[in-house]
């Protein structure tokens, strides 16, 4: 019975929620450094204290936040900026993709490249955008109705959105489609 102890099982268990928890604790990180820097390091900013609230949200720790704004508020802190992508997926639905990058022509071809290989092209800004109402703090509330994907188009665009989840430069992906509003919010 070679394999089949509990320490094999929980390892792979362990090694797969550590992943994840790497993946949201590093956008995260990368989020509070560009709020840090945007606030010149003051910390009653709401926007780094909105930042720094959704970090703990999800149980990161005190020195990696203090790190980040160390690093965000420190003269050698590279130039972060936040880009937004707009396409139809499955269905017709409407998506858009925030991401937080320091080169945004590299992030640029990697997002176009998931996209595209998956059968769909990039939209040009503002055309998707009408599906949806923007909030000050920068999420995304899709307008009524919702789109109803079903069958084979919810598996693409779980596998889609699945493949944004693992991309680390995007920090929050939007869609219309029934059931999928706000895929990044929920699943960090």
């Amino acid at each position: 019975m070679s394999g089949h102890n509990k320490w094999s099982q929980i390892k792979q268990q362990k090694g797969a929620t550590d992943a994840a928890k790497s993946r949201a604790f590093s956008k995260f990180s990368r989020l509070i450094s560009i709020e840090a820097k945007k606030a010149a390091g003051n910390m009653s900013s709401p926007a780094l204290v909105a930042a720094i609230g959704r970090a703990k949200a999800i149980n990161m720790p005190k020195d990696s936040i203090e790190r980040a704004v160390a690093k965000g508020s420190s003269k050698d802190a590279g130039e972060l900026e936040h880009v937004s992508y707009e396409f139809y997926g499955p269905g017709g639905c409407a998506i858009i993709v925030n991401a937080l990058t320091d080169n945004k022509n590299r992030t640029t071809q990697e997002i176009k490249h998931l996209i595209t290989k998956n059968g769909f092209d990039l939209g040009v800004p503002g055309s998707a955008a009408w599906a949806f109402t923007k909030s000050g703090d920068g999420t995304f509330t899709p307008n009524a109705p919702l789109m109803n994907v079903t069958g084979d188009d919810q598996e693409k665009l779980e596998a889609i959105l699945t493949l944004f989840d693992e991309h680390d430069d995007v920090q929050d992906v939007f869609s219309n489609a029934a059931g999928y509003e706000s895929s990044r919010e929920d699943s960090e």
